[in-house]
């Protein structure tokens, strides 16, 4: 069984130098049906290594176990930049998603804008819950309080796409601010867990600018809102919705990377909640 003895052992290893399958086999005395599974749960659950298949569909495949450096996680000095603005800011108006986007080549990126009335259609409801379907390993979120969960169209939401999802054993990892106020939404997410009697739903506390949603490490959605209220008068007529989706292996790797950042130095939603209902309420 996979524990944190082995953990250690398989990172530190990784960490020298990129390993094959076989070699961390032989480390821990598994075979490579189990040493390739505790890999991708490790890669899974923290973030630390990742894997490339050379050769991919040939009988001479090799799959390689790489550290994901975290102390490099930029590899120019523009993402450099980006990392500062997202790692420092904390709120959606202190970092546009278009400054990720235009370094993106226009074959592997798409975008469309929506007005309120489209953001809430029952079209842009099912394109965003067939988006989650698609998945069949592992989503990151990024959120602000969750209230994409709420998004719904007659008797469906996407927080029931999420409970399906978690009874189809597709790990959800959120990072999200914890706080009095959008408390439930955490609470109702979190109670999946304890319905279905499995923790595939991990929620970590952070205050952070992004609204992304990153499937599979395959394709990335990051969501803009421009609000008149933030805006010189009669400067913005109405309040709009940017959808930019991202299919760059790099750049989703780097919003992965950013992710993990983020969520180890994170407190778990658990605990958060349990120090905020320990307040005092005096009327």
């Amino acid at each position: 069984m996979l524990n944190q003895k082995i953990i250690k052992k398989i990172n530190d290893y990784v960490y020298i130098k990129p390993r094959t399958i076989q070699e961390i086999s032989l480390l821990i005395n598994k075979n490579w049906r189990t040493a390739n599974s505790y890999i991708e749960k490790i890669k899974q659950e923290q973030g630390t290594i990742s894997i490339r298949i050379f050769r991919e569909g040939t009988r001479g495949a090799l799959k390689i176990v790489y550290w994901n450096s975290i102390e490099k996680i930029h590899s120019s000095q523009f993402q450099e930049r980006l990392f500062q603005q997202i790692s420092t800011g904390k709120h959606k108006e202190d970092f546009s998603p278009s400054e990720i986007y235009q370094y993106i080549d226009k074959n592997k990126k798409s975008a469309q804008i929506l007005n309120e009335k489209s953001y809430y259609s029952k079209e842009n409801f099912q394109d965003y819950q067939n988006f989650l379907k698609s998945t069949q390993q592992q989503i990151l979120l990024f959120s602000g309080n969750l209230s994409f969960l709420n998004l719904s169209y007659k008797n469906k939401n996407i927080l029931q796409t999420i409970e399906d999802l978690a009874k189809n054993n597709i790990s959800i990892k959120i990072l999200t601010r914890v706080e009095l106020p959008g408390i439930e939404n955490i609470k109702n997410t979190l109670s999946i867990n304890e319905k279905l009697g499995k923790n595939l739903i991990e929620i970590h506390h952070c205050f952070q600018p992004l609204r992304c949603t990153i499937i599979d490490s395959k394709i990335a959605r990051i969501k803009e809102v421009k609000d008149p209220k933030v805006y010189p008068v009669d400067e913005l007529k109405e309040k709009l919705t940017i959808l930019y989706t991202i299919h760059d292996e790099e750049w989703i790797e780097w919003l992965q990377k950013v992710f993990f950042n983020l969520f180890r130095k994170s407190i778990s939603a658990e605990k958060r909640i349990e120090d905020i209902e320990n307040i005092s309420f005096i009327k």
